[in-house]
């Protein structure tokens, strides 16, 4: 069945005449007379069997319907153009893919060693976006997704990666006192929005008393607790792998014990369906696992 899809000039007209409100600025950022973008607009409306705009004066306002569709279509027009842009710039016969990362974990973890990856697999390209929560992978545009375990993978190919250990760090001018126990306990607690009540949990499992562990600030990610940590704010709960080039240079210190109940299981998500991608993604897998095989070994 044919599919039922405006023409490209009749969405870039009601995009440009949503944006401004306006079909003689629309047709003078096109380049077309204003006769033009309203011919373009009733084809439109003829084909979605509703109006999506009121007249207001000599202005045009987008209705309801209208509002909601201009969403959709401005989404569709700038993704489009970024897939056009995209894939202008790859080289001749090479391969690309599309990875969705947490944020801390790619840039503290992933993209520092990328120059392994591309020594070794000249011919792919990886694209890396930052997600910190789960989606729905098939009919998203990427190939696959690092992330913890949840419940929105299921039905997904799932590879482990690796299991997260969490441990309080802190600038070393902050250890003033012999007694490091009551030194956690006076510092200022910085918290993972996401994580409200790891300060708590960590007490209890450690042992170590905490007067009160949901005292301190929150940010969102990891990141941006270690960028506090640096500037001496505070002590935070990160994951090791994230800071061990600070850890060994002294930059962060670390004396107490690290979380084992504060853990989560990373793995790498894929659509149960093979893509055309297939032999790139499994290529930057296996790269991806004797990377982090060779951290658990050295750790």
């Amino acid at each position: 069945m044919r599919r039922k899809i405006p023409s490209s000039a009749s969405l870039q007209a009601f995009d440009a005449a949503a944006r401004h409100g306006n079909f003689a600025r629309a047709a003078e950022e096109l380049s077309l007379t204003e006769g033009a973008i309203s011919r373009q607009i009733a084809r439109l409306e003829a084909l979605l069997n509703c109006k999506l705009f009121d007249r207001v004066g000599s202005r045009v306002k987008l209705n309801p319907v209208g509002a909601r569709y201009a969403h959709h279509v401005r989404e569709t027009l700038d993704r489009l153009e970024r897939d056009t842009q995209y894939i202008m710039g790859m080289p001749e016969g090479s391969k690309s893919l599309d990875i969705a990362v947490l944020p801390t974990f790619s840039s503290r973890w992933l993209i520092p060693r990328l120059n392994g990856f591309n020594a070794l697999f000249p011919d792919i390209t990886l694209n890396i976006a930052a997600r910190t929560d789960p989606f729905i992978l098939p009919g998203s545009g990427f190939d696959a997704v690092i992330h913890f375990e949840h419940p929105a993978w299921a039905g997904m190919r799932m590879q482990f990666l690796f299991q997260e250990t969490l441990v309080p760090v802190c600038h070393p001018a902050l250890l003033t006192k012999s007694d490091v126990n009551q030194q956690l306990n006076e510092l200022p607690r910085i918290h993972r929005r996401q994580n409200p009540d790891a300060w708590h949990r960590y007490a209890r499992e450690s042992g170590i008393a905490l007067d009160n562990p949901a005292q301190g600030v929150r940010y969102d990610l990891h990141e941006m607790a270690i960028a506090a940590v640096m500037a001496g704010q505070g002590v935070a709960l990160v994951p090791r792998m994230y800071i061990e080039n600070e850890l060994s240079s002294g930059m962060l210190v670390s004396p107490w014990p690290a979380s084992e109940g504060l853990s989560k299981k990373f793995c790498l998500v894929k659509s149960k369906e093979t893509g055309i991608n297939e032999a790139a993604l499994e290529s930057f897998e296996h790269w991806l696992l004797v990377e982090l095989n060779t951290l658990t070994s050295t750790a």
